[in-house]
């Protein structure tokens, strides 16, 4: 007798592994006091924090798995020749460049003494401007940032984008906070950049007179820019005007002048979308009275910082002071090999892509992947359609957005062509990286400027270890890199897999309504396709999940910022809500069991936290409360999981647990 499709089903999962390592466990913690220890513990213990990471978890480790991965490619690329141009040459030449430490050590600083050198013979305005000019063609931008990208009001067109930059720290808060941690930073800053120009040959007083000037540019601007969370608006941060209007408005910043010295074209700029109109204001007024010493060494420190990882180990290890220990608490740099991968996949990254998924994503990953995104698409569309506090009109609107949403597994269907791209190991590797910038600034501005957005092109390389949802071409995207264990496992049943890899891909559908994502429709178009009633429904449900976050403590001294991940925190429940829906519609009609003594539904919660456990130092939890939009792994996992009524019930818990939250206060969303 044939067996039915889906005994077949229930069979094939039968077969399959529980997925869920029992020793990466703490059984001494109750799941209902702290879900985060009891999951990651005995993970946590055995994998203690290495001393060239910030931040170690099983995510890190997946991403050290392919990045040893990645390096095995390179070296085997060294067992051969290639003919010139080939991307073999061009690989395997860029890769010897990076490791030849001793070389690089012969040559000292003298790959970038002639920048150097003509920016100290500069002494007006207009000579430094004529070596802006110069520099531009490898993107280099002082005050703020400009690129192509497509118009979010009309997301099939690429457009100029104009925004606020100029930061060595990256965020205002840095500069202008005077709690106990951060002015010690900003202190520690003042000192690395006077460390760092002494390493580049200045004497001290030099040193000290640029920091000056160059910490007193940087507060300026800090004071006129937005903090991570205000950029987080998507419509305040879109303001159209011409160039004419521009170049009037702020005649000081040279738009169109450091554009066309880019490559761009004026005719390719005529409009664009300016994020931060006060911010372009008040540097514009800050270059009108800038010094010319002033500009001098902030271009100075740009080639420093530009240049630090591809010179000798005096520059590499100073400037390690500051980003690695202080910044994120590192104890040491990361072995050569690993330094060289990542900067070889920095600027070659999809041809070392191409070669990785030939190798090590097999076709039926593909498979399994695609069924999970149709069935997490399915659980989402159900969840949508019950909402009570929906009205019909916006649930239209919402299935049509999720049921055009473009998906993307594994690696592009077309590989960028970068036979423009030219390594010369007779030049310093120094030299060669300041091709790749102008290669990749080049194939940017022929690629978009004047051209309809490519929906096909991918922004992360395949063998990456994330995801995305592009809100402009309404795509959601899996590579290759994270469709392996802890998110992915062929040989596990379904409970760790949609607990794990299925939670992501809620979670990137589910940005697709968050506080961002809703923003924009099914063509990729900002707008307001939500009913008036159900845009603030929305926004009273999600600001109690900012208030919820922002009350907790990652330090004694510091809360979460629940504003900044607002959106992030938003997936994660959603990521979590729609695909345990999709779970047990998957085997509602064929139930799993009981493995190793846990439940299916209790396996489903445990991978999903398995994929958050780590170390971490304290100041790394620093930075990334001040600066990522993600929270931290602990709270992802025990500042979700109280939200969901499933977990309650696969672990008992109860009222007066730790982690217990009352019905009537949990936050329901999706």
């Amino acid at each position: 007798m044939a067996l039915t499709s889906m005994s077949l089903a229930a069979s094939a999962q039968a077969e399959l592994q529980s997925g869920i390592k029992l020793g990466d466990l703490d059984t001494s913690v109750r799941p209902a006091d702290d879900f985060y220890e009891y999951a990651c513990g005995g993970w946590m213990k055995k994998n203690p924090l290495p001393a060239a990471f910030s931040r170690f978890g099983s995510f890190d480790r997946l991403g050290e798995d392919n990045n040893k991965r990645i390096n095995g490619i390179l070296t085997e690329l060294l067992n051969n020749t290639y003919a010139k141009g080939t991307t073999e040459q061009k690989l395997s030449d860029l890769y010897k460049l990076a490791m030849d430490s001793v070389r690089r050590e012969k040559e000292g600083l003298q790959p970038v003494m002639s920048k150097l050198k003509a920016l100290e013979s500069a002494k007006t305005m207009k000579q430094l401007f004529a070596i802006q000019m110069e520099m531009a063609k490898y993107g280099n931008m002082e005050f703020y940032r400009a690129g192509l990208g497509a118009d979010e009001k009309n997301a099939s067109q690429n457009i100029l984008s104009v925004n606020q930059g100029g930061l060595t720290l990256g965020m205002k808060d840095y500069y202008l906070e005077n709690d106990e941690a951060t002015t010690k930073i900003r202190n520690e800053y003042k000192k690395h950049i006077v460390r760092m120009f002494q390493a580049y040959g200045f004497s001290k007083s030099a040193a000290t007179k640029k920091m000056k000037n160059i910490f007193a540019l940087e507060l300026e601007l800090a004071k006129i820019s937005k903090s991570r969370t205000e950029l987080r608006d998507p419509q305040a941060n879109y303001n159209k005007m011409t160039l004419k209007e521009f170049n009037q408005k702020y005649p000081n910043l040279k738009l169109e002048q450091l554009m066309n010295a880019q490559g761009l074209k004026s005719e390719f700029m005529q409009e664009m979308v300016v994020g931060q109109p006060a911010f372009m204001e008040g540097a514009n007024k800050i270059l009108a009275t800038m010094k010319p010493a002033t500009l001098r060494d902030v271009m100075e420190w740009s080639v420093i910082l530009s240049s630090t990882g591809c010179l000798n180990d005096a520059v590499r290890e100073a400037n390690f002071e500051f980003f690695g220990k202080v910044m994120s608490g590192r104890k040491q740099d990361h072995p050569a090999w690993r330094r060289a991968t990542s900067q070889v996949e920095n600027y070659m990254g999809q041809a070392l892509g191409k070669i990785y998924v030939e190798k090590y994503f097999p076709a039926a990953a593909k498979e399994r992947m695609t069924k999970l995104i149709k069935n997490l698409q399915i659980a989402l569309g159900e969840r949508i359609a019950a909402q009570d506090w929906m009205s019909d009109s916006t649930k239209v609107n919402a299935l049509l957005k999720l049921n055009t949403f473009y998906v993307k597994v594994g690696y592009p269907d077309k590989w960028i062509d970068m036979s423009k791209l030219s390594i010369d190991p007779s030049l310093s590797y120094y030299e060669n990286l300041l091709a790749c910038r102008k290669f990749w600034n080049e194939y940017e501005i022929d690629h978009m400027a004047g051209k309809p957005v490519d929906i096909d092109d991918w922004y992360m390389d395949p063998q990456t270890v994330n995801a995305y949802y592009n809100p402009t071409t309404n795509e959601i995207c899996f590579p290759a890199g994270i469709l392996q264990v802890p998110f992915f496992d062929m040989t596990a049943d379904d409970a760790f897999n949609y607990g794990a890899i299925g939670v992501v891909i809620g979670h990137e559908m589910t940005h697709g309504f968050d506080d961002q994502g809703r923003q924009f429709d099914k063509d990729g178009n900002m707008h307001d396709w939500w009913a008036a009633s159900d845009g603030e429904q929305f926004k009273a449900r999600t600001d109690k999940y900012a208030d919820f976050f922002s009350a907790i403590k990652v330090l004694p001294d510091l809360n979460a910022n629940g504003r900044l991940t607002l959106g992030e925190n938003l997936a994660d429940h959603g990521g979590l809500q729609v695909a345990y829906a999709a779970f047990k519609n998957a085997t509602k009609n064929h139930p799993l069991p009981v493995i190793d003594g846990l439940t299916p539904d209790q396996r489903f919660f445990l991978a999903y936290a398995g994929v958050w456990a780590g170390n971490i130092t304290e100041a790394e939890i620093r930075n990334r409360t001040k600066s990522d939009p993600h929270s931290l792994g602990r709270w992802r996992v025990n500042g979700a999981l109280p939200h969901i009524d499933a977990w309650y019930e696969a672990f008992g818990v109860k009222p007066g647990d730790k982690m217990y939250i009352p019905k009537e206060q949990r936050l329901p969303l999706w």
